[in-house]
């Protein structure tokens, strides 16, 4: 069978791209299998916050562009929230500028403005009604969609990308491309984050101090996640202790209610951070087709969507 059209493709990584990207081919006719080493509600995607915004990934103007995208997909999903894990929630951006978000996404955010000082007392930010995504209703919906669209998920652990099978490959493995793409220049990015019970707070926040210190909260249904951390080049997932009492501390000078909240979990990721996206055709040995598609630090639920529909054309064009 010709590769192109109905031609078989296998993504390697069953992260939030990984997912979408093969849902994105799957729906476009392609038979699809994404080969993944841990279950999709393990992977690095499922520590995500999850609150779409185009957070420190290059090149800046693709990125904006996929981000816009998949506020589009994201907005119509938000529809079915309990099905699909997508909600729109109201949030104040801190030490953020109106005019510069204006300047790429005007008329694209509801409710954006100037956030008030009783929404946001430390300083400029601004107001938004955002996807905020729990991720462990959407990975699972991602799958189930996938299914549906006759693609399949298997559990699979690689040290060679040749060593996937299909006539074309995506290579969707994230912080995993440093090995099996050669790529060093992909680093880890840790973050840490505390899940409390949520004592009332139903609106999204982000803060950063003038020292970098980062502080966010992110309402999901019966919960509320605290954060964060931004660890440079750290590769340890065992959760801190004394950096978990940092981020309630933080997260509690802003939202004095969080004080106490019980803490009902720990989680630690790894962002997988590049320079730039690497979203390009290539070829294995073989010369079968190989599309990479990784280096999304902290941005893939941001941009999954407009980067899913970039690289499907990629793989058209195998």
């Amino acid at each position: 069978m010709s590769t192109r059209a109905n031609g078989e493709v296998v993504v390697v990584g069953g992260g939030v791209v990984g997912l979408t990207t093969a849902v994105v081919l799957a729906e476009r006719g392609r038979r699809v299998r994404v080969w993944t080493r841990d279950p999709v509600e393990r992977t690095t995607s499922a520590v995500a916050g999850a609150l779409w915004w185009p957070y420190h990934i290059e090149p800046v103007t693709a990125a904006r562009a996929w981000a816009l995208r998949s506020l589009e997909v994201y907005g119509t999903l938000a529809s079915r929230p309990e099905e699909t894990g997508v909600r729109l929630v109201d949030g104040a951006m801190g030490e953020t500028d109106l005019a510069d978000v204006e300047s790429w996404a005007a008329g694209r955010l509801p409710e954006l403005r100037r956030a008030t000082a009783r929404e946001y007392a430390p300083g400029p930010a601004v107001w938004a009604r955002l996807p905020l995504i729990d991720m462990a209703v959407h990975l699972p919906w991602l799958r189930e969609r996938l299914r549906r669209a006759g693609g399949a998920v298997e559990e699979r652990t690689v040290s060679d990308l040749a060593e996937a099978d299909g006539p074309v490959v995506v290579n969707c493995t994230g912080l995993g491309a440093r090995e099996l793409a050669g790529d060093a220049s992909v680093r880890p990015v840790r973050g840490q984050l505390v899940v409390v019970e949520n004592p009332g707070v139903d609106t999204w926040l982000v803060s950063t101090a003038p020292d970098g210190a980062m502080a966010y909260l992110f309402p999901q249904p019966g919960r509320l996640l605290l954060g964060g951390t931004s660890e440079d080049d750290v590769w340890g997932l065992d959760p801190d202790p004394a950096v978990a009492e940092g981020i309630v501390a933080r997260c509690a000078a802003l939202r004095p209610e969080v004080a106490g909240a019980r803490v009902l979990e720990h989680r630690v990721g790894l962002r997988p951070v590049r320079d730039a996206v690497r979203l390009e055709r290539t070829v294995l040995p073989d010369g079968r087709p190989l599309v990479h598609h990784y280096g999304h630090g902290g941005a893939g639920v941001t941009v999954a969507w407009g980067c899913a529909e970039e690289a499907a054309a990629l793989v058209a064009s195998s």
